[in-house]
């Protein structure tokens, strides 16, 4: 009876509580929604190649495969400024001894992509010219029988009866002509031959890592500040609600930013993966992120009553942000969906690290990654000096 007494009153407690009830029941439905509308997208990868001095049919087939777009330039130094600039994803260019490819290859699939589109049109190439030689051959012989035929009506019958028993067992040798193979020297501005999808994801993941541990310490923090009452107290002195908030940022910020600096590093060196950039501007992309995160943490432990609630507000603040951050490729994405990407913040963090990383950016060629994150930071704080005024009793 006392076991039946306890499981009801949990019972009652769990029916009680809304917010428990909409995670275990309303959360995995809309994960599952928002999965299946990702996963539904269009998942096919589109990529541009930029070509140098190679020939019309080339070209041809490249343009013809599906999801490649074909530029022309004119000399290397074009498309190579074209391929740092991001307009193309590889440099298909023909020398003397064969094919020379430079792939960007910051994102695997994109790389595996051009490599099979060019496979795929040199071997279209290599059967046509075949096909066409064997035509070529064939009307060469049968000119050359119809000539032959008219000589041999022109020669003595005793000549063409010993011409016939010469020809019933002849001595035939088959010359066959073996097809060169095409060589074909790559390149890679980015990594190796083995840099693969993890290594385009990495960036992102980094970002991930620091926003969900500054996230989830900065709230159960500051809620166990409130919780103890000792948020109350601070709220009954003269102490301005503004001060409060940075005071918070603050001190927990200079435990955000140690925090960020460990997993950066720990990531680059254990790892141990290729950086173009330079590694301080990787660290403050991620520390803005995590004030971001910070201060993300504390606007949600305002609408948190304990622990276990807060952890409630994950699937609803940090799923998203795996889903929209170019983990799974946004590209991919319908564009109703993407759109909802540009609300994300390690989206932002995301596309500035993976330029560090990758294409060695600078910090003044992200104004945008870092004004958007910025402007994040300033809404949210000025939200937390808002949120604080319900717990202000005087």
């Amino acid at each position: 009876m006392r076991i039946l007494a306890i499981a009801n009153r949990v019972i009652k407690e769990l029916i009680r509580d809304k917010r428990t009830l909409a995670l275990m029941f309303v959360a995995p439905i809309i994960i599952i929604l928002l999965l299946s509308v990702l996963f539904s997208a269009n998942s096919t990868t589109n990529v541009k190649i930029g070509t140098v001095a190679v020939s019309k049919t080339i070209r041809s087939n490249l343009d013809n495969t599906k999801h490649v777009a074909v530029k022309i330039y004119d000399s290397k130094k074009q498309a190579k400024k074209a391929l740092k600039d991001e307009k193309i994803d590889s440099i298909i260019q023909k020398k003397s001894s064969g094919y020379s490819i430079t792939y960007a290859n910051t994102d695997s699939t994109k790389t595996t992509a051009v490599k099979m589109a060019f496979k795929n049109a040199v071997t279209e190439d290599t059967m046509t010219t075949m096909k066409n030689q064997m035509g070529t051959m064939k009307t060469q012989l049968q000119t050359t029988a119809s000539a032959l035929t008219k000589v041999e009506q022109l020669l003595p019958a005793k000549t063409r009866a010993k011409l016939a028993s010469q020809a019933s067992t002849p001595k035939t040798t088959t010359k066959v002509t073996k097809v060169a193979k095409t060589k074909v020297t790559n390149h890679y501005v980015y990594g190796d031959s083995s840099t693969g999808f993890f290594d385009k994801i990495l960036p992102i993941l980094m970002g991930f890592f620091v926003f969900f541990f500054v996230f989830l310490i900065s709230g159960m923090a500051l809620l166990k500040e409130r919780t103890s009452g000792t948020l109350d107290r601070l709220l009954a002195t003269p102490v301005k609600r503004s001060e409060i908030v940075f005071g918070y940022m603050i001190s927990y910020g200079i435990l955000a930013i140690v925090q960020t600096i460990v997993i950066v590093m720990a990531t680059i060196w254990l790892l141990g993966i290729d950086i173009v950039g330079n590694v301080f501007n990787l660290v403050i992309i991620n520390l803005i992120l995590a004030l971001v995160a910070l201060a993300f943490g504390i606007l949600v432990s305002t609408f948190a009553r304990s622990e276990f609630q807060m952890i409630q507000f994950i699937p609803l603040i940090v799923i998203p942000q795996v889903f929209f951050s170019g983990i799974i490729p946004l590209d991919s994405m319908a564009d109703r969906v993407k759109d909802i990407s540009y609300i994300i913040p390690i989206k932002y963090s995301g596309d500035a690290s993976t330029a560090i990383m990758m294409h060695g950016a600078h910090l003044s060629t992200l104004g945008l990654d870092i004004g958007v994150l910025g402007g994040i930071l300033i809404v949210l704080t000025f939200l937390n000096i808002v949120g604080l005024k319900r717990y202000r009793k005087v």
